[in-house]
């Protein structure tokens, strides 16, 4: 759970953190959840955290079956329509 999660995205790529991401190299996004309340964000980290293994990769692929990295455009200049 973050409340910035542009800046923990790009510390993962980093690999700033210690742990299962680094050792990994777990350094795409390929899914997340956007909650109103913080209560709601943690409530479901845990649920999701009781979840097997394949219960989560289902999860994913409903919604990223490529496992496409959403972030990887992020902080890139923007192009308008009709730009070259």
């Amino acid at each position: 759970m973050t409340s910035e999660i542009e800046l923990r995205v790009e510390q993962h790529k980093q690999g700033r953190f210690e742990g299962y991401s680094k050792k990994y190299n777990c350094n795409r996004l390929v899914w997340f959840e956007r909650h109103p309340y913080v209560q709601d964000a943690i409530a479901r980290e845990k649920q999701l955290k009781g979840w097997s293994r394949a219960k989560k990769i289902g999860l994913i692929e409903r919604e990223n079956p490529a496992w496409v990295d959403l972030s990887e455009e992020w902080g890139q200049p923007v192009k308008m329509i009709g730009e070259v």
